[in-house]
């Protein structure tokens, strides 16, 4: 294990005390696959050869009731939607979120089965691409509109309080790494007239809802002709197009992203109607998802974006947020 990743002992530890749960070899040993709001885990079975994927839960981010309520919107999507989903494998006694004890604090640890499937070649994305993600968002949106949500439900919320506002899940844009006081300028400045759009977009049931929170490229996995969405552990209650804005994370400013835009809007449109009104915000969902993980970056130290990205990341951000002003928040290019 690197000794860049502080957590990763920890986690390990914690993986390795929650397979004893499951109906595994004791012999099955775990592989880091990535560390980011979790640990993720490959798992191998040598008695079987099965493979499997196990998430460990970052210390104080969900609540068991909250990671419960994730895995009810799976089993609803695959027993009544038509998106591809993972399949949670249970512990032995039957609990779908396994609890166990480490250095006095209580962790949480999440079985799947192994998706088949590669996410798509970031180096080159094609329109083709942002139009079946479109396609697959507004999927997800239908079944988050008529879906009746089971009692004790409960996830966050991505609204401006918890996003941008006073009460930052991910911590504050101003203090990530390259934010100066002239890049903390033009971005207050952005970041006002993206809390105007949004204060005037409002946060109705037609617009606000249950969301995936990070449906980007590489949170599918694409196997022939099936596409698994993957990574529901963001999911929670925010803008419907929201969505748009986390599929270009981390690369918010390419020159690409209206065509890209153009593309999803299409393949959005082939499933579910899109207004005016909405199509006309999502440059500020764009900029809504380029603040949060800046924000993300300055306290996800010992992911592998933040470490690849940090130092560019402000500066970007700014660029990004200086075509938002001259737009007045309606256009990105």
């Amino acid at each position: 294990m690197s000794a860049e990743t502080p957590f990763v002992a920890d986690d390990v530890e914690v993986a390795e005390l929650a397979l004893t749960a499951y109906d595994l070899s004791p012999d099955s040993t775990l592989r880091l696959l990535n560390l980011s709001e979790n640990a993720t885990y490959a798992v191998e079975d040598p008695a079987t050869g099965d493979r499997s994927i196990l998430r460990v839960h970052r210390k104080d981010y969900h609540r068991p009731h909250e990671i419960e309520s994730e895995l009810h919107w799976l089993d609803a999507l695959r027993r009544d939607g038509d998106v591809t989903v993972p399949t949670v494998l249970p512990a032995r006694d039957g609990r779908r979120v396994v609890t166990v004890g480490h250095d006095g604090t209580d962790r949480h640890v999440v079985h799947f089965a192994m998706v088949p499937g590669a996410e798509p070649d970031a180096e080159s994305l094609t329109v083709h691409d942002f139009q079946t993600l479109g396609r697959i968002t507004a999927a997800l949106h239908d079944h988050s509109r008529a879906w009746t949500r089971p009692e004790g439900f409960g996830r966050f919320a991505w609204d401006w309080p918890h996003s941008l506002g006073d009460t930052p899940r991910w911590g504050r844009w101003q203090d990530a790494v390259g934010v100066g006081p002239s890049e903390s300028a033009v971005l207050n400045r952005a970041a006002q007239l993206l809390e105007q759009r949004l204060t005037e977009y409002g946060s109705g049931p037609d617009v606000f809802g249950l969301v995936h929170a990070d449906l980007r490229l590489a949170n599918l996995l694409v196997d022939g002709d099936t596409i698994t969405v993957i990574d529901f552990d963001d999911c929670g209650f925010g803008w419907y197009f929201y969505d748009f804005g986390t599929a270009v994370s981390f690369f918010e400013d390419d020159p690409a992203v209206p065509e890209w835009l153009d593309a999803w809007v299409t393949g959005y449109r082939t499933r579910r109607p899109m207004t005016p009104a909405d199509e006309a915000m999502l440059p500020s969902f764009v900029l809504l998802r380029r603040l949060l993980l800046l924000a993300w970056m300055g306290t996800h130290a010992h992911s592998r974006e933040s470490r690849g990205m940090s130092i560019t990341y402000a500066a970007g951000s700014c660029a990004l947020a200086e075509r938002y002003l001259t737009f007045d928040g309606r256009r990105l290019a």
